[in-house]
């Protein structure tokens, strides 16, 4: 998913705020959901359990970034994914600078509990593995 970064994004010396990497992944991961067909609702949705971090350098005012995000490891009620946040240095070339990476845990929650994803869920998510 491909994000430019405005000026709301950054703090008062243009880089981008270290939170803002989070919100990040998140939408990379909600547009993954949306454009699958997923469905969630207050029954039916996931939730962050764990964020392991790493920010490797900065992205900047005006930078343009691409999220990519990979199943690691799916289970009955909860998945590993490995996000990474790319700067793109040239389109012409296809040029990309890592700048951050995240393994994200997510649960999923089922009427305000954790519970088993169904399987048409887990099918979409294993195909990704």
């Amino acid at each position: 998913m491909r994000i430019r970064i405005y000026y709301e994004d950054t703090d008062a010396g243009g880089i981008v705020y270290h939170s803002n990497y989070i919100k990040f992944c998140e939408r990379a991961r909600s547009e993954f959901c949306f454009t699958n067909g997923v469905k969630f609702s207050k029954d039916r949705h996931f939730v962050v359990t764990k964020i392991l971090a790493n920010y490797i350098k900065p992205a900047v005012l005006g930078d343009t970034i691409d999220v990519k995000t990979k199943v690691n490891k799916i289970g009955k009620a909860s998945m590993i994914l490995d996000q990474e946040i790319f700067r793109v240095a040239s389109l012409e070339t296809q040029c990309f600078e890592l700048l951050f990476t995240a393994q994200i845990t997510v649960a999923f929650m089922c009427h305000g509990r954790v519970g088993k994803m169904d399987d048409e869920l887990a099918s979409l998510f294993a195909s990704k593995l």
